[in-house]
């Protein structure tokens, strides 16, 4: 049985770094890409970042670039989420999310392409 664990979550302050971790279980992860998503309360679910199979290639949403960075150890089958200079706006439930790729270069920012979801944590970023 597939499961992806996000911790890492919490309440801070604007300004304020968090680095969030995926652990998955049941696959290895070195043969899946892999991504994070967030959902704010009555928005759809955005893709933030996502890093490639092998060779760590890396893609993010505009509005994170520079502040949050995805990386991977294989060896622990963690993926991790460091979120430096938190906005109000980065305020959401936040996903990780494993999609089963034959390329070892390939990142994937569309939902619907990923194989296995965790049940999210929740970063609120105050004021």
């Amino acid at each position: 049985q597939v499961q992806l664990v996000e911790s890492g979550g919490g309440l801070v302050q604007a300004g304020d770094s968090l680095r969030l971790s995926c652990a998955a279980s049941g696959l290895t992860l070195r043969s899946y890409a892999m991504g994070w998503f967030r959902q704010a309360p009555g928005k759809e679910r955005e893709f933030v970042a996502a890093i490639s199979r092998n060779y760590g290639r890396t893609y993010y949403v505009d509005s994170v670039k520079g502040r949050f960075s995805i990386s991977r150890e294989n060896a622990k089958n963690t993926v991790y989420l460091q979120m430096n200079s938190l906005k109000l706006e980065d305020t959401a439930v936040y996903y990780c999310a494993a999609h089963y790729s034959t390329s070892a270069y390939a990142t994937y920012s569309v939902p619907d392409e990923y194989d296995y979801w965790g049940q999210g944590t929740q970063v609120t970023v105050s004021s």
